[in-house]
């Protein structure tokens, strides 16, 4: 008998849009945000078992092998740059990695060094190296929104859907850096012991995604 394939979702959101993509294609994923606590549900037909975990935590479990598949942000994906194989850009979980502070601030007027608070450090790092801008970094895990408000940084960098917290806090975007959305990324070692059945998954989902346009 086929060994279960594991396939490991970030908890929120993604979990729920992922539900009903891997539901157009023949799984059963009825088990998924019930309210319950169990993180780990299976599809017992097609030998499929759904694993929840944090956001970031999606990239460790894929590229250690503990599971086969998983679906992650892509901003997850360049932040940690893991040894994986991104397969498929599933349009879900949608919005923009931005450099956004107040209306007033554009070029950083005469600093020195460009100071930017954000969640993102690897991400922003890049960014302002490839522009040949100097800048220091201050990450932080809450929100960064309140970091130009205060005095902490010039400016942020963060994810905006659709914008509506930066206006609320009297922040304007500054510089778009890149589109975001959820991608299916795979093991490596995975893709070739399980090929067929990985492939079939990936066709499946390709083809609900050509049709929904």
């Amino acid at each position: 008998m086929d060994r279960f394939i594991r396939i490991a979702l970030a908890k929120g959101r993604i979990a729920s849009q992922s539900k009903h993509l891997f539901e157009k294609i023949g799984m059963d994923c009825s088990q998924l945000g019930t309210g319950s606590r169990k993180l780990i549900v299976a599809d017992m037909n097609n030998r499929v078992e759904f694993i929840l975990v944090k956001a970031n935590d999606v990239t460790k479990y894929v590229e250690q092998g503990a599971v086969d598949m998983g679906v992650v942000g892509k901003d997850t994906l360049l932040e940690q740059q893991p040894d994986l194989f991104e397969v498929l850009d599933l349009g879900i979980g949608r919005c923009r990695m931005v450099v956004a502070g107040k209306s007033g601030y554009m070029d950083g007027g005469n600093d020195a060094v460009k100071v930017v608070a954000t969640k993102y450090p690897v991400t922003a790092q890049r960014y302002f190296r490839e522009k040949g801008e100097n800048i220091r970094v201050v990450k932080l895990d809450g929100s960064v929104e309140l970091a130009p408000l205060v005095g902490l940084s010039h400016v942020i960098v963060d994810l905006v859907e659709t914008g509506r917290t930066l206006r609320d806090n009297g922040l304007v975007i500054l510089e778009e850096i890149c589109p975001i959305s959820a991608r299916l990324v795979v093991n490596k070692v995975s893709l070739k012991m399980e090929n067929e059945r990985i492939t079939g998954v990936l066709k499946a989902l390709r083809e609900v995604l050509r049709k929904a346009g």
